[in-house]
């Protein structure tokens, strides 16, 4: 008798810890000014991603490249085709400044950030994110003009069930 109360009592617990747990790695979108998850990529082992998007001025591609940590998000790269208003003319410290087939590289870069916050593209910046050699478009999973906070997250099974799942 006392084994079945014990049960009862220790199957929902179990089960409520394995529902509310936050185990699963991945690259989270929330609302910026609200913290709600509204999407979220699931890692691999690949700790590595890029977000690519079209200039609003000078309409080329620039590319972000960044490493995740368990809650650290570091920029390592930034590559783009043109010097325009809002793109650097050159590396900082021990950053790298190169230039290969007409496209500039900023390498070695080592800017750490808790959070990147981004506004999905409406018209022309086509946000996208590139993770293990895949293209995925934020608008296809997020209402463009969307304020997003992203950040390398642990989220649980209830959470994941809340967000968008962003995956091929």
């Amino acid at each position: 008798m006392i084994f079945k109360k014990f049960m009862a009592f220790l199957i929902p617990l179990l089960i409520a810890f394995l529902f509310f747990f936050p185990y699963k790695h991945v690259i989270a979108f929330s609302f910026e000014d609200q913290g709600e998850l509204v999407a979220y990529f699931p890692l691999k082992k690949e700790k590595e991603f890029k977000i690519k998007y079209t200039h609003s001025i000078h309409l080329t591609d620039v590319l972000e490249s960044y490493r995740l940590s368990d809650k650290q998000i570091e920029q390592t790269e930034l590559a783009y085709d043109d010097f325009a208003v809002g793109m650097p003319s050159n590396a900082e410290g021990e950053e790298v400044f190169e230039v290969k087939d007409g496209t500039y590289f900023i390498k070695n870069m080592q800017r750490t950030f808790t959070y990147i916050d981004l506004r999905v593209g409406q018209v022309k910046a086509n946000h996208r994110l590139i993770y293990d050699e895949k293209t995925y478009t934020l608008a296809d999973f997020m209402e463009p003009g969307t304020w997003v906070r992203i950040s390398s997250e642990r989220i649980s099974l209830w959470e994941q069930l809340k967000g968008v799942k962003i995956s091929g």
